[in-house]
């Protein structure tokens, strides 16, 4: 698969990530390299990515706990201190190898320390390939709410190797179909509809898939990088979504969500509330429905969550002047961004999924 220039960055895929990589790391000339990784990719992705770096910088292995709730500012705070102790300085490169949240917080750290050092993300998981390693978003959870702090800031590379899936579980497959999903809808129809039948997916089929969810985000994010305008229409089911994630990841007595399990109730309810408000065709809704609910799970939210859950939306990041800004489609392949939805139809589009 050819390489892809994005901004001030270059994706690369499979074998070329190696070859571009350490071609990186001798005209750079880096003092010293930091890998970032989790306790999942230490055992599972580390050994095999090291085996194929080249360098004769001193190389030193950061490891965080895995899991959303360790997407903290305290969890920046011991990388920091983590590359003061073991002397970084300016012309030290930072190396994120996991999924979105090592990605996204290793982003935010190196683009923070010494007010910015260069970082590569090596996305290990299907989330983190399709979206959370593309576009320089960084950053960190405040509690519950999502991603509430960070800055936009691009790694020198991003480094897609697919084989890294293979030491993934299913429903870490699942949660970053969900982005695939969502890129098909807002973009492209003729992407979408490669989606109404998995059963005969292969992996070299996934790779095209993947290529192309990669391609549609980075038109997106060259075109509106701050998130201005069109940008936002990837937050389709993000509104609804990321306040149902962050509601169950503050509840003890809800079982955590992934951010794909979360996405796909949020765009099944931005589905309903684009067919209510903007003409969004009501038997497409209900395919969409049908498809996701034979992917995953329902998630049981009962209606005395509904408003605890609607009291979240002011936290969403698209708000502004105090309205909270919802993405719908007026049909696949083209949405519509800062739409105003009144609570009741909220509770509807609930209800709607429930049923």
């Amino acid at each position: 698969m050819k390489s892809i220039t994005a901004n001030d960055s270059i994706i690369h895929f499979n074998e070329a990530c190696y070859t571009a990589l350490n071609e990186h790391l001798k005209v750079n000339n880096f003092s010293k390299i930091f890998i970032l990784v989790d306790e999942n990719t230490y055992e599972y992705c580390l050994p095999n990515f090291l085996e194929k770096l080249e360098s004769n910088a001193l190389v030193e292995i950061i490891e965080i706990e895995a899991g959303e709730e360790h997407k903290t500012i305290d969890t920046c705070s011991g990388v920091w201190n983590s590359l003061s102790e073991l002397n970084a300085d300016r012309k030290s490169l930072l190396i994120n190898v996991g999924g979105g949240v090592i990605t996204d917080l290793g982003g935010f750290v190196a683009s923070t320390f010494k007010r910015g050092i260069a970082y590569i993300n090596v996305p290990t998981s299907l989330l983190s390939m399709v979206d959370a390693s593309v576009g320089g978003k960084t950053g960190v959870d405040l509690g519950a709410l999502k991603n509430q702090i960070g800055v936009i800031s691009t790694p020198d590379l991003v480094l897609i190797d697919t084989t890294f899936l293979q030491t993934l579980p299913q429903n870490q497959m699942r949660s970053g179909l969900a982005e695939m999903l969502k890129h098909g809808l807002i973009s492209d129809e003729n992407y979408w509809n490669k989606f109404k039948d998995l059963s005969k997916l292969s992996l070299e089929d996934l790779d095209e898939l993947i290529y192309e969810s990669v391609i549609i985000k980075k038109n997106v994010v060259e075109e509106d990088p701050f998130e201005n305008g069109l940008r936002k229409t990837l937050n389709f089911g993000h509104t609804l979504g990321h306040a149902i994630e962050s509601y169950f990841l503050s509840h003890q007595n809800k079982k955590e969500l992934l951010h794909g399990e979360a996405i796909i109730v949020g765009m099944i309810l931005a589905s309903y509330i684009s067919t209510e408000l903007v003409g969004f065709p009501r038997k497409t809704t209900e395919e969409i429905k049908t498809l996701f609910l034979s992917y995953y799970d329902k998630v049981a939210i009962d209606k005395s969550e509904y408003k605890s859950i609607i009291d979240l939306l002011k936290y969403d990041k698209k708000n502004n002047h105090g309205n909270i800004n919802f993405v719908l489609l007026e049909k696949i392949g083209k949405p519509k961004i800062d739409c105003l939805v009144d609570d009741s139809i909220i509770i509807d589009a609930f209800e709607f999924y429930e049923s």
